[in-house]
């Protein structure tokens, strides 16, 4: 007999769907919508005089006086924000910060209003919602799920709470989930990842798990340990598990390891959040995308990644976006960010409704387990392990290793040497160090035993020039990459190694 929690859900999923049909059919109203609500409202921040708000009438007039901008230079506003302020980029004080990794400047503090909240909650939410209207299938509300994510314990600066954007959100779970949901209170808040990982497997071991969420390569962790203690396949111990909810990283590359170790293919909904906002999720089980979340406080604009860096970069709003074109995506957000630059790109699949699939950074990077290492961080690690050396390196490439032969997944460098080192993993050492010490993504994944240190593999002399010759590259104005998110570049060059 169905609970009267799934019989309830279903109504509850019929409604929501309505709502968000109505936006998502009357996109640009929407979002000129959002783009008004936003200008009003910032009208008297500092922000909003020294940009002039007051005249900002159309969105050519936003173009005209709001440039785009990344951290760094939204920086002196955030800093004044941070030290106690109000009304600098937004009405009044955040109610929170998510402290996240900066790239170039150290932890970034990333405001969360009472007004942008609300979206970082609804937008899982009604991921579920929409699943069970379309597939019917509401029987999972009734088992445990459990969410893998970073501590609740949040700190104070100047009376702002601030802690990691999952940490914050587990503040936000509704009663009626609260006896559903795993892992406890006490084990979320483990800061080591791998023992909270061995809690979490004894806490679950003997439930009823219907959903499981997480970052793949923490959740591939989770399955691994489950499959040691017990030697069955997860679809085994949990027998109703049948949705994995996922963001952050791609789970293509996952997919086959995953349904091995699952022993059966699972529906899985994809979502965009960021510390910046909620941007979009998986709104049907049939078609390729993430609907784009039109309608929470944050207006969108596009500037084409191939002319990104030019003087003055055409930007536009989502009524002049194409299909399959690769975008940087810019936000303005009722968080009080405004033309931001997140660093994200984005290809459409769909414009009605608006679908996005992430297509990667704007520089290059590897985040296969949700780091977000990117050129500037390896090479100044490589810079200063061979530091008051003898060694000397020609060329180097990094790329993730997700399914090693034996243990932890691992960054691997292919690095061609000049002046080959005597001592290969000392140097391994010090180059993992130093990344650990720029970027603490990448030291909270080797600290809590996501990755182990990353290893070194010798490339013989001249293989990075045979590699670019074999695939008709070779010359001044074409460089190999100095990293990337998957293996494509390296495997290619392996077969010239």
């Amino acid at each position: 007999m169905l609970s009267l929690k799934s019989v309830l859900a279903k109504p509850f999923a019929k409604r929501v769907y309505k709502s968000i049909q109505k936006w998502a059919n009357s996109p640009v109203e929407t979002q000129e919508k959002v783009f008004r609500n936003l200008i009003s409202a910032a009208k008297s921040t500092v922000f909003g005089k020294d940009h002039d708000f007051v005249n900002i009438n159309s969105y050519d007039d936003f173009v005209k006086r709001v440039p785009i901008r990344d951290y760094e230079t939204l920086k002196p506003y955030v800093e004044k924000v941070v030290a106690g302020e109000g009304d600098i980029l937004w009405e009044g004080k955040p109610i929170y910060f998510a402290k996240t990794s900066g790239t170039t400047s150290g932890a970034k503090y990333i405001p969360i209003t009472k007004e942008s909240m609300p979206a970082h909650v609804e937008a899982a939410r009604n991921a579920i919602l929409m699943y069970i209207h379309e597939t019917g299938n509401a029987k999972f509300v009734n088992g445990k799920m459990i969410f893998l994510q970073g501590s609740p314990i949040l700190n104070e600066q100047n009376g702002i709470q601030l802690g990691r954007l999952s940490g914050i959100v587990a503040h936000y779970v509704p009663k009626y989930l609260q006896k559903n949901r795993l892992p406890s209170w006490e084990t979320n808040c483990i800061e080591d990842w791998e023992t909270k990982v061995d809690a979490i497997v004894e806490e679950t071991l003997s439930e009823n798990m219907t959903i499981i969420s997480g970052i793949p390569s923490w959740v591939q962790m989770y399955f691994e340990k489950l499959q040691q203690k017990t030697g069955k396949k997860i679809g085994d111990i949990f027998k109703n598990f049948n949705l994995f909810i996922f963001g952050g990283v791609n789970y293509e590359p996952y997919r086959a390891k995953f349904e091995s170790l699952i022993g059966r293919r699972v529906d899985s909904i994809e979502l965009y959040p960021a510390s910046e906002g909620f941007f979009a999720f998986q709104d049907t089980q049939n078609e390729k995308g993430m609907l784009l979340q039109l309608n929470s406080g944050i207006f969108y604009e596009f500037v084409k990644t191939e002319s990104f860096f030019e003087e003055n970069p055409k930007r536009v709003t989502i009524k002049d976006v194409e299909i399959g074109v690769n975008y940087v995506m810019i936000i303005s957000t009722n968080a009080g960010l405004w033309a931001y630059n997140i660093g994200d790109t984005v290809q459409f699949t769909s414009t009605k409704p608006y679908r996005v699939i992430v297509s990667g950074r704007i520089k290059h990077f590897i985040s296969a387990f949700g780091e977000h290492v990117i050129g500037k961080e390896v090479e100044q690690a490589m810079k200063e392990a061979l530091l008051n050396s003898s060694v000397s390196v020609t060329e180097f490439t990094v790329a993730p290793q997700i399914n090693p032969k034996e243990g932890l997944p691992y960054h691997e460098w292919f690095v061609e040497f000049e002046k080959e080192p005597e001592d290969i993993l000392g140097l391994a050492k010090k180059i993992d160090e130093s990344l650990q010490k720029q970027n603490s993504y990448y030291f909270d994944l080797i600290e809590g035993k996501v990755l182990q240190m990353l290893k070194i593999t010798k490339v013989k002399k001249g293989g990075f020039q045979d590699y670019m010759k074999s695939i008709g590259k070779l010359g001044g104005q074409n460089k190999l990459p100095r990293l990337s998110n998957d293996r494509k570049i390296v495997e290619g060059f392996s077969h010239n190694n």
